[in-house]
């Protein structure tokens, strides 16, 4: 009788200390999608200054108003990695201009 008290008491403690961490969980895993989102968002944004940058420079060194991503490659504007991650944020060049 003696040994059962202790062992319900600690198995009570161990649901009390799980319920605590499932809660914390359930407040903290929401914000993080959403501070992942936020993050896309900003690297997105930066990326489609670097490119609008390069493609003024290109415009301004090569005076073609019509550039690809092939073109920027090719002249060392950018690198495959650059116009890989901003096919994949969705960044279109239309012309001189650059956008989402």
């Amino acid at each position: 009788m003696s040994l059962i008290q202790p062992l319900s008491f600690a198995i009570v403690g161990i649901g009390i200390v799980l319920f605590i961490i499932s809660l914390l969980m359930l407040l903290i895993l929401p914000n993080l999608n959403n501070q992942r989102k936020k993050a896309e968002n900003t690297q997105a944004e930066a990326m489609v200054s670097v490119i609008q940058t390069q493609v003024d420079l290109y415009e301004n060194d090569n005076d073609d108003k019509n550039v690809t991503y092939s073109e920027l490659l090719s002249k060392k504007y950018l690198t495959e990695k650059q116009i890989k991650k901003a096919q994949e944020f969705g960044i279109k060049i239309n012309g001189s201009n650059v956008s989402k």
